[in-house]
């Protein structure tokens, strides 16, 4: 089999792993132009807010197990393949000087053996950084099941390391993937979360400290192949967090490549619940928020109308509206439509002067939303009263609606709102 041939097969059977990130890079190149990719490269976000290039790729296709949510199953009759360590890393390397690609995402099925599987993983990123002596990222799976050896030296060679959980729950597990054991999956991210606190402490006694995955491990859970609530998923979420030290939880709705008894009948991907768990979880990782103040037992699933804090904001207007003039950091993080920067900006600028709300229009907060939970100077700024209800159907309407001297939107077939929504999510400004 030709090496395009390889690389075609096992590039689209990559892309249903969403836990592909970067923010651990530090690497800054300049003078480069973008340029087309070839496939199995995709896009990712650096922590300083660059877009960069990823090759995106699975060492083998080829699987012992029978998980029914992948597409790369043993039962499935799908065309399989394996590069060999040389093949791989001599493609990462040919694409990176070609400037296709700034790093490497790598993974693989389950080939003969966790072990076997997890050592042809490792020759290759050896090569890549003792031959080619390549500097670039690297974000390589970890083989649940591999021994802890083989582990400790993929932490030591790559950037970022991951373990999927895949499904929420021991019971899914064992309903849709029976040949794998959350003892296996859990056991070597608590290690490697342990042994990346250890390594950032010895470093800040002396940088001569070996490095031990500098950007930390990441997971992800499939969205909707089991009926776990959002509850279930933010709790689990939050442990891992608080316990494993982990960097990033992904969450990829379930997209419905096979069928069978134990599968759920989809006709797409449950996008917008995906959508929702992100903001979630960006609401944990960031705003200081936890799982039980915005789902509980009664509401175990997040409101698809609106995003988390602002479906929490009017469950609790006894707390709002804030005056901005006054409040602290953590008060101003609970105000919808003002995110992380945002408020800092607030704090700063009001060391200078009491801000009025063609400030808070100057420093780009989501008054769309945050109009109805402030206050400035005791003066209230919102179209409607302080009434839960009212607030909620005047948040409904489209913006144009609102506003009929603005058409820019309609250029956009998408609701103007859901659009405003997802792109103050990427910002952060929830």
């Amino acid at each position: 089999m030709s090496l395009l041939n390889k690389l075609e097969i096992l590039a689209d059977s990559a892309k249903y792993d969403v836990s592909c990130a970067s923010s651990g890079t530090k690497r800054n190149p300049k003078g480069r132009l973008g340029r087309n990719t070839p496939g199995g490269c995709c896009h990712s976000w650096s922590s300083d807010g660059r877009c960069i290039s990823l090759l995106k790729i699975l060492m083998s296709n080829i699987c012992i197990y029978d998980c029914a949510y992948c597409v790369n199953r043993i039962s499935n009759d799908i065309p399989r393949a394996i590069f060999t360590p040389d093949e791989l890393a001599g493609l990462t390397v040919n694409f990176y000087r070609k400037n296709y690609i700034e790093g490497l995402f790598l993974s693989s099925a389950v080939t003969k053996s966790p072990d076997f599987t997890m050592e042809l993983l490792l020759q290759t990123v050896r090569l890549l950084r003792k031959e080619y002596r390549f500097g670039g990222y690297v974000h390589l799976k970890l083989i649940p099941g591999a021994s802890w050896e083989l582990i400790k030296e993929g932490g030591r060679l790559a950037d970022r390391v991951s373990v999927n959980i895949e499904l929420p729950t021991r019971q899914s597990l064992a309903l849709l993937a029976p040949q794998k054991t959350p003892d296996s999956i859990l056991r070597p991210m608590k290690s490697v979360g342990a042994l990346i606190q250890a390594i950032r402490r010895e470093r800040k006694k002396t940088k001569k400290a070996p490095l031990f995955s500098p950007a930390g491990q990441s997971t992800q859970l499939i969205v909707g192949a089991t009926p776990e609530s959002d509850r279930q998923i933010m709790m689990l979420s939050e442990s891992l967090y608080d316990n494993m030290n982990l960097k990033r939880v992904y969450y990829s709705a379930y997209v419905p490549v096979n069928s069978g008894r134990n599968l759920p009948s989809v006709s797409s991907p449950p996008l917008l619940r995906e959508h929702r768990l992100y903001q979630a979880d960006w609401l944990i990782r960031f705003y200081g928020f936890s799982t039980d103040e915005f789902l509980d037992e009664k509401n175990p699933n997040l409101n698809t109308d609106f995003d988390p804090k602002t479906d929490w904001a009017l469950k609790h207007m006894e707390t709002f509206p804030v005056e901005i003039n006054r409040a602290d950091y953590p008060q101003l993080l609970r105000i919808p439509g003002i995110g992380i920067r945002s408020a800092g900006k607030i704090l700063t600028l009001r060391k200078v002067k009491a801000l009025r709300f063609e400030d808070l229009k100057k420093l780009r907060i989501v008054l769309k939303r945050a109009q109805y939970f402030i206050t400035l100077s005791g003066r209230y700024f919102g179209d409607e009263p302080q009434n839960a209800e009212k607030i909620q159907a005047r948040l409904r309407i489209p913006v144009q609606d609102k506003k009929k001297d603005s058409d820019q939107l309609d250029f956009f077939t998408r609701d103007p709102n859901r659009l405003a929504d997802e792109l103050s999510a990427i910002t952060g400004e929830l």
